[in-house]
């Protein structure tokens, strides 16, 4: 193996090892994947303010979000089947984070259940991602066994009321587990130490679901009730009911407007974090760089402002805190991490991560992320609110 040293490298291996499906969920987008694309191309259009003689021996990217002490200001951020990109994805994930000391958000659609992952991590507190469905019953038992399983916060995605069209997804016949097909049998045939990992673990079905829903007992009842249950009555009423439900620190996801970012203010979150979901939900939104700044504008002085979407770099993490970012989350990076070599892989692309973020903060002239701001940033060339 090649030395590894950038994120594209073990998205390269990930695309290798990875069945097609799994990977095509993970690096792709909806419709056309404009957004998808400009998530990640936004961020090279900012260019950096290179300083010099400036001393920069001492360097630190440490900071807090939502009051957790971080290694740097990068969360995992919630992703869906991430126990499909190599086997027990979400434990090895959440160990890789405990270890490097950032937080890790676990997915409603994770393979992993919650108390999986809290047992796989010693009882380490980690975040929980929830998504709204029709059965109200059942979200009232999931927040609570997010708290039993100590989750110190909960992230509740507010973009996906209804899924976008995401063309590869229909293509590939998505599902897990993988459907016995020729095509599937054929893809999985070159991937054998995938296999082998699936083999030797009893995690292949949605954790959080499967055996806590009243009527699903197999996949294909499972795969009805999720197709049925994501909820497009969700309401900021709803918002206030989770709140009250959960009882601990709320972040709000998907917040990409500023007047919603308002509202979101007015329910009493602790924080929002600007994005669209990867590219995944509406395509022809703005990147998330690129709305970040008039959110942050409007409400950061109330609220804590993180954002996702196209973060390949530690120096996209400096630029979302140039541009008022308090937070940042990895998804994509951390899954082509994951698939390429499961959790030293996931500690391999944090490590990237920081040492990028660490040496480009000192090109920059700065010692201290928390004395981060536009500063760094060449006018002209970064979005304004």
């Amino acid at each position: 193996m090649s030395v590894i040293t950038s994120i594209e490298d073990l998205r390269v291996i990930a695309r290798r090892r990875v069945p097609r499906m799994f990977y095509d969920y993970a690096d792709s987008g909806s419709w056309t994947q404009g957004t998808y694309r400009a998530n990640e191309a936004d961020f090279q259009k900012i260019l950096l303010r290179q300083r010099v003689a400036v001393n920069i021996e001492h360097r630190s990217t440490r900071t807090t979000m939502l009051g957790h002490d971080v290694a740097m200001p990068v969360a995992i951020a919630p992703t869906g089947l991430t126990g499909m990109q190599h086997a027990d994805g979400e434990i090895l994930a959440a160990r890789a984070s405990k270890k490097f000391g950032i937080p890790f958000t676990l997915s409603t659609m994770s393979i992993c259940s919650i108390e999986d992952v809290a047992e796989g991590t010693g009882g380490h507190p980690f975040w929980f991602q929830l998504y709204v469905m029709r059965d109200r019953d059942f979200i009232g038992r999931l927040i609570d066994r997010a708290k039993a399983a100590g989750c110190s916060a909960l992230v509740l995605t507010l973009d996906l009321q209804i899924i976008g069209q995401r063309h590869n997804d229909l293509k590939n016949g998505l599902s897990t587990p993988p459907k016995p097909t020729p095509a599937n049998l054929l893809n999985l045939a070159t991937k054998p130490q995938w296999c082998l990992g699936m083999l030797g673990t009893k995690r292949r079905n949605f954790g959080n679901i499967f055996g806590h829903v009243k009527g699903v007992e197999n996949m294909g009842s499972l795969s009805e009730w999720t197709n049925k249950q994501f909820d497009p009555t969700l309401s900021w009423n709803d918002v206030a009911w989770i709140k009250a439900r959960w009882g601990g620190k709320l972040i709000l996801k998907g917040i990409q407007d500023v007047e919603d970012a308002r509202l979101a203010v007015q329910t009493g979150a602790d924080a929002i974090v600007v994005s669209n979901h990867g590219g995944r939900q509406l395509d022809g939104a703005p990147s998330s760089i690129n709305a970040l700044p008039a959110i942050v504008d409007a409400v950061g002085h109330q609220i804590e402002v993180h954002m996702d979407g196209g973060i390949r770099s530690g120096q996209d993490v400096l630029k979302a805190v140039a541009l008022g970012a308090k937070g940042t989350y990895i998804g994509r990076s951390m899954l082509y991490g994951l698939g390429a070599m499961g959790e030293a892989g996931v500690t391999r692309a944090l490590q990237i991560i920081h040492k990028e973020l660490d040496l480009t903060m000192a090109f920059c002239g700065r010692t201290n992320i928390a004395d981060v701001d536009t500063g760094v940033l060449l006018p002209g060339t970064y979005p304004t609110p």
